[in-house]
């Protein structure tokens, strides 16, 4: 099983932005008080419990609770805000990213081989 980090500063943020240079970076902004965030995480979840691509560092923001994380995101790498949603970076750019119902393990898993 893959980890995966939950970001809690913004020191953090731009660590993981800088780390996308050597190595893709996916992070899932999730919110605690949303049923369907609820399910997306659940198939995160399980798809880094059954074939996570492990060449990716994973991450984590919680939209409620680590409200300026999840905003300098949006700001830095151009994606609008939704929540749950999911980003891959590469090079400190997004390549790929997805929300709401369309996160799932599967999509995941075709995306991130």
């Amino acid at each position: 099983m893959a980890s995966i980090t939950r970001l809690t500063t913004l020191e953090q943020l731009n660590t993981v932005l800088e780390a996308s240079q050597n190595k893709p970076q996916l992070l899932f902004k999730h919110s605690t008080r949303c049923s369907i965030s609820k399910s997306a995480y659940k198939q995160v979840m399980s798809y880094l419990e059954e074939t996570p691509n492990e060449s990716i560092d994973y991450g984590m923001i919680y939209v409620i609770e680590d409200r300026p994380i999840s905003r300098e995101l949006a700001d830095l790498v151009g994606v609008k805000h939704e929540s749950p949603q999911v980003i891959l970076l590469k090079d400190k750019q997004p390549v790929w990213h997805i929300s709401h119902s369309k996160i799932t393990s599967h999509a995941l898993q075709h995306e991130l081989e």
